[in-house]
């Protein structure tokens, strides 16, 4: 089979797997710098607003200047020691310097990059919408990331991804100008609504603004049609893993945990295998 740009499209898939596997790597940096970032920041901003003395921490470094370094003993990593996956499986998951255990989060997040990279390419082919896949589903691992983390949905990743979305429509790629508006509106307004209904209730708050702002772009990118089946997903996988989580950690449904890895879970799934999962549905549901 041969692509729009005449190569075959295994070569496609192929160079995607690889890519993937370099931008997961940036994405293990977005994942572990941003929020120490974000902290910083809004430390100094609150020292500033309450009239105290600036703290004299600096700042954590930056996503793309600051070289990475061993964060057990602080030595500064080598070309060959950041080599996606490979680096980590040849140094059996240790520091070269230190001999410190690295975390299995960096190649787990260079290994899904990778995979979900070329999978994107897989469905799309040679084409616009395997660009734009590409870009949506690196927010989506990185906001993931971070939300499984810390528990934050960042504005510098949901809000660009949501309105990103809104201007592929124009095109469109994926959902029409129309959809993604109504979209997005009816995304952030279903969960917002959800929120302040459950904290009426109950004087808690269920989830964070983050999970509105990743909903709505859901509906930019995917169109309002979407919604429904991308939050029956987003729960019913958040139903199971969250369990399997708690019960591993030994704790019980009382402790909360992000939904936002989920939500993107289901965003993704529902990019590169709606119309598959609908058909399915409807085969089973004995639609004609």
């Amino acid at each position: 089979m041969l692509s729009l740009v005449g190569l075959p499209l295994a070569i496609w898939i192929a160079a995607a797997g690889v890519l993937g596997l370099i931008v997961g790597s940036f994405l293990n940096v977005v994942i572990l710098r941003l929020p120490a970032r974000m902290e910083w920041f809004w430390k100094r901003d609150a020292r500033e607003l309450l009239e105290l003395e600036p703290d004299s921490t600096p700042a954590p470094p930056d996503l793309a200047r600051k070289g990475s370094h061993c964060p057990h003993c602080k030595h500064p990593l080598a070309a060959w020691d950041n080599i996606p996956l490979l680096s980590w499986l040849l140094l059996h998951g240790h520091c070269r310097y230190c001999k410190a255990p690295v975390s299995a989060q960096y190649p787990l997040v260079e290994l899904l990059c990778a995979i979900a990279s070329a999978i994107v390419v897989w469905k799309f082919g040679a084409t616009w919408q395997a660009a734009a896949g590409l870009i949506f589903t690196w927010f989506l691992i990185a906001a993931a990331g971070i939300d499984f983390r810390t528990q934050l949905l960042p504005d510098s990743l949901t809000l660009p991804l949501l309105w990103l979305g809104l201007l592929i429509s124009l095109v469109p790629l994926f959902a029409g100008t129309r959809h993604a508006v109504i979209g997005a509106a009816a995304g952030y307004l279903a969960l917002w609504s959800v929120y302040w209904i459950f904290k009426l209730a109950t004087g808690k708050e269920g989830m964070g603004y983050g999970d509105f702002k990743l909903f709505a772009a859901a509906g930019a990118w995917l169109g309002y049609a979407a919604l429904l089946p991308v939050i029956i997903i987003a729960a019913l996988s958040g139903s199971i893993i969250g369990t399997i989580l708690l019960r591993a950690r030994g704790q019980d449904r009382s402790v909360p945990f992000s939904f936002g890895p989920f939500l993107a879970i289901a965003m993704w799934v529902w990019l590169v295998a709606g119309h598959e999962i609908l058909n399915v549905y409807l085969h089973l549901a004995g639609s004609p």
